[in-house]
Parts: C-alpha cells; structure tokens; sequence
C-alpha cells in the first residue's frame, strides 16, 4: 500500500466521520424542538375542556370554585407577577453590586470565598429557602417590617393590610434570595470577561469606577448580562416549593403586597393531586399552558431586544 493510499483513506475516513457528526448535532438539535413542540400540543390537548368551556375569559376571571365548576386565571396570574416582579426589583441591584464587588473592587484574596459561596448558595433546594422563609423571614416581616411599612406607606394601596408576615411581600424576597446567586454568578463572569486594555483605557482617561461599569464593561457585556437577568427571572417564574410555603395560598384578589395570595406554579402544587374532575384538571393545566406562554413571551422578548441594534432595528 502506497503512502498515497493511505492519505486518501485517512480523508475519506475523516469525511464519514464529519458527516455522523453533522447529523447527530443535527438529530439532537432537533429533539429539543421536537420536545418544545410537544410540551405545547400536549398542553393544549389536555387543557382543552377548560378553552372550550371559559374561552377567552379564563384569564381575566378571578373565579376559582371547584364545587359549581367555574374557573379563572386572575389570582395566580396576578401572583405570580407580582411576586416576580419585587423578585427581581430586590435582586438586581444586589446582584449587581456583588458583581461589581468581585470584579474590580474586591482583593484577590477574598474572590474566590465569596465566588465560592454565591455559587453555593445556588445549590440549595428550593424547598429549604422556603422553610427558611417561613420561619426567619415571615416572623421579622410580621412584626417589625410590616407594622413599619403600614404606619408610614398604608395609605398606599400595595402596602395597606395588616402584618401578616405571608404574602406576595414575602414571597418576593424569598424568590429574590434564591435568583440572586444565579444573576451575581453569571454577572460577575460577564464584568471580569471585559478586556482589560479597555478598561484602562477609561480610566486613563479619567472615568471613575461607576463610569467604567456604566460605559465599558455593561455595555461590552450586554449580551451576557441580559441572558443572567433572564435566566434568573425564568426561576423567579416557575418556582413551586419556596413561593408554596410562604405566599399564604389563599385565593384572593388583592393588589397589597403584604396581603396573602397564589401564584400559578404554587397552585399546581397543592390542587392538582386532589383535582377530581375532568373540567377541574382541565383548568389547572391551562393553568400550566398560561404559565409556559408567559416565560415564553418573557425569553422570546428578550432574544428579540439582543438581536436588536440602536432603535430598535434588527442587526
């Protein structure tokens, strides 16, 4: 055998291997949309008697009475909004902060004991944060933030009540404490990938450390930073076990943070093993459909904002 031989079958060996390579990425690239397109269809499938029944109304009805079978959305959804929403309100900024800390204020000694500790903190089931919740945070809620925010702000609607200690308040921050190692984490990453001819450059130029953040490293990072804030709001969305202990599960529409409530992923959780009926089942996996389009309309708007240049237009 010739050496010429050889090399011709080294290529061609190479060439099929290329070739299973290509088609098994491609295979598994396609089960993922395979899986996405049949989570939707059996959805839809199974929470069809509920569509067919209420329509259109199902969302915008606070009505939930398994007794006469008649359902609506309104409560959790509102709960699960809400309680998302101080989520992310509280873990932003803290997130940011402790990003910020360890990328370009923090000594090298210390990096990586607190790195190691946020990523810990990541690592915990969600069930703990939710005990721990109950009887830490509930408790100093209930009787020394609570009285304070309702003599002070109780004439505002969202924090009229009284100190209860469960709630969408609650809820919130517990959602907040279990998102921000997720966010801080994947921040940090994202401020310490920033090139660092860059950022001497700025500071050359006489910006201060906020400035460099604010026009060097956020800006370079946009991308990054974006898919943390998303992956830590899909969790906040979806969380089951911590927001359960410590939203109160009571089926009541109300705008006052301090004032128990549900939330659609909680509500799942405690009804749907003991739903008995056709329609009663029907309108908890819409219950689930509504969910999964919610996080969907969230993710697809923020893919949307980062394949988006300068006003908005399309790169």
């Amino acid at each position: 055998m010739t050496e010429k031989t050889v090399i011709r079958g080294g290529r061609g060996g190479a060439a099929l291997a290329d070739i299973l390579f290509r088609w098994l990425s491609f295979a598994l690239a396609a089960t993922i949309v395979c899986l996405f397109a049949a989570f939707i269809v059996i959805l839809i499938i199974e929470a069809w008697p509920a569509i067919s029944a209420f329509g259109l109304k199902f969302p915008f009805s606070s009505e939930w009475n398994p007794v006469s079978e008649r359902f609506g959305a309104l409560v959790p959804v509102v709960g699960t909004l809400l309680s998302t929403t101080v989520a992310m309100l509280i873990a932003l900024p803290i997130s940011f902060g402790i990003a910020f800390f360890l990328a370009e204020i923090s000594p090298h000694w210390l990096r990586g004991p607190v790195g190691t500790a946020i990523e810990l903190l990541a690592a915990i089931p969600s069930i703990v944060y939710g005990m721990w919740g109950l009887f830490v945070i509930a408790p100093l809620l209930s009787g020394y933030v609570e009285p304070w925010i309702i003599a002070h702000l109780g004439y505002i609607p969202i924090f009229s009540g009284p100190p209860m200690g469960i709630g969408i308040l609650t809820a919130g921050m517990v959602l907040a404490l279990m998102v921000i190692p997720f966010i801080a984490a994947l921040t940090r990453d994202v401020f310490m990938m920033t090139p660092r001819n860059l950022k001497e450059a700025a500071y050359g130029l006489g910006a201060t450390r906020f400035e460099v953040v604010r026009d060097v490293m956020i800006p370079y990072g946009k991308k990054g930073i974006v898919g943390a804030v998303f992956l830590g709001l899909g969790r906040a969305l979806g969380e089951t076990m911590a927001v359960t202990f410590v939203i109160g599960n009571a089926h009541n529409l109300s705008w006052s943070l301090l004032a128990p409530g549900n939330s659609i992923a909680s509500m799942l959780a405690n009804e749907f093993t003991e739903a008995d009926g056709v329609l009663y089942t029907a309108s908890l996996i819409e219950l689930g459909l509504i969910l999964f389009v919610i996080t969907f309309i969230v993710l697809g708007s923020a893919q949307l904002w980062l394949r988006s240049g300068p006003g908005g237009k399309r790169r």
